[in-house]
C-alpha cells in the first residue's frame, strides 16, 4: 500500500510539471503573437456618429435612418410620430480598411458623400497598441430651396465639409469607449456673427448587456456654436440589436439630423426639457 502511495504521489507531481511547463509555453506563444482587437462596435454607426468600424472588402450595406419629430410635442402630432426624417445610405468597402458612401436626407433635402479610412487598429500581444482611430470625412450639398428667387445660392455656397478623427478602445468584450475630435467648415453661414469653421468634441460609448444586445450612449460638445440659432449639444442614447445581417438600434436624441453638420451643430432642441426624438437606424450588409 505504501509503495502504491508513493507512485501516485509521483505522477502527480510529474502532472503539475507538465502543466506549469504547458502553461509557461502558451503563455510565451501567446506574448510572442500579435492579435488584432476587433468588433469595438456592433457596426458603422455609434448613435448618429459613426464609430470607428469599417467593413470588410466587397461588402455592400444598404442603412435607413428615420428620426421622428419631438415627442414632447402632444398628442395631435402623435408624440412626433406624424413628423419623420429619412436617410438612405449606401456604403461601399473597396478594401477592409476603406469604406466609401452616398446617402440623402429629407432633412434640408440634403445629399452627402463619405469615406473612412482605418488607420490604426488596436491589437495586443507582441506588437500591442491600445487604441484604433479611423479617419472620417465627408461633403454634404443642401438643395433646400429657402432662398428668395433672385438670391439663389451657387452650388459651392451649398456645401459642407466635416473631418473627424474617431480614436476607439476595446476595454474587454463588453465595453468600448470613443473619442471624436470634429472640424466642420461651411461655406455659407446664415448670419455674419456666425463662425464658418466649427469644432467639436464628441464622446461615447457602448456596453453589452446580452451577446445580441448592448447599449450605447454619444455626445458631442461643440467648442464654438452658431449664435445665430439656439445651438444645443447633441445627445444621444439608444440600444443596438443584432440579427444576424442586421444591425437594428432604437435612438432617443435632441437631433432631428443624420448627418454630421447636422446633428453636430444645428441641433436646437433641449433633451433635459422633453425636446426628444425618437429614432432608429437599419443596417443590412450584403
Amino acid at each position: 500500500m505504501k509503495k502504491i502511495v508513493v507512485v501516485v504521489f509521483a505522477i502527480g507531481l510529474n502532472f503539475s510539471g507538465f502543466s506549469q511547463d504547458l502553461s509557461s509555453i502558451l503563455e510565451q506563444e501567446t506574448a510572442n503573437k500579435t492579435t488584432i482587437v476587433t468588433a469595438t462596435f456592433k457596426g458603422p454607426r455609434l448613435l448618429n456618429g459613426h464609430s470607428i468600424e469599417t467593413r470588410k472588402k466587397g461588402i455592400f450595406e444598404f442603412l435607413i435612418s428615420h428620426r421622428f419629430g419631438r415627442i414632447n410635442s402632444g398628442a395631435y402630432n402623435l408624440f412626433g410620430l406624424d413628423q419623420s426624417n429619412i436617410r438612405f445610405g449606401f456604403e461601399y468597402a473597396l478594401f477592409d480598411n476603406l469604406t466609401v458612401a452616398f446617402g440623402r436626407s429629407s432633412f434640408e433635402k440634403t445629399y452627402d458623400g463619405y469615406l473612412k479610412y482605418r488607420l490604426i487598429k488596436q491589437k495586443t500581444g507582441k506588437n500591442s497598441f491600445p487604441f484604433s482611430v479611423t479617419f472620417f470625412g465627408s461633403a454634404t450639398e443642401k438643395t433646400l430651396k429657402d432662398y428668395a428667387p433672385n438670391n439663389k445660392p451657387t452650388f459651392t455656397n451649398r456645401l459642407t465639409y466635416t473631418s473627424q478623427f474617431l480614436i476607439a478602445i476595446k476595454i474587454n468584450s463588453n465595453l468600448s469607449f470613443q473619442f471624436s475630435p470634429t472640424y466642420i467648415h461651411f461655406n455659407t453661414v446664415r448670419k455674419i456673427e456666425d463662425s464658418n469653421d466649427i469644432f467639436s468634441l464628441g464622446f461615447g460609448g457602448r456596453m453589452k448587456i446580452s451577446k445580441r444586445i448592448s447599449i450605447n450612449g454619444e455626445y458631442y460638445y461643440n467648442l464654438d456654436p452658431f449664435k445665430s440659432i439656439n445651438s444645443q449639444n447633441s445627445l444621444g442614447l439608444g440600444i443596438d440589436i443584432e440579427t444576424g445581417g442586421h444591425v437594428f438600434q432604437l435612438i432617443v436624441t435632441n437631433s432631428r439630423a443624420m448627418i454630421e453638420k447636422g446633428f453636430i451643430t444645428e441641433t436646437t432642441g433641449n433633451f433635459f426639457k422633453g425636446d426628444i426624438h425618437f429614432g432608429f437606424n437599419v443596417s443590412r450588409a450584403f
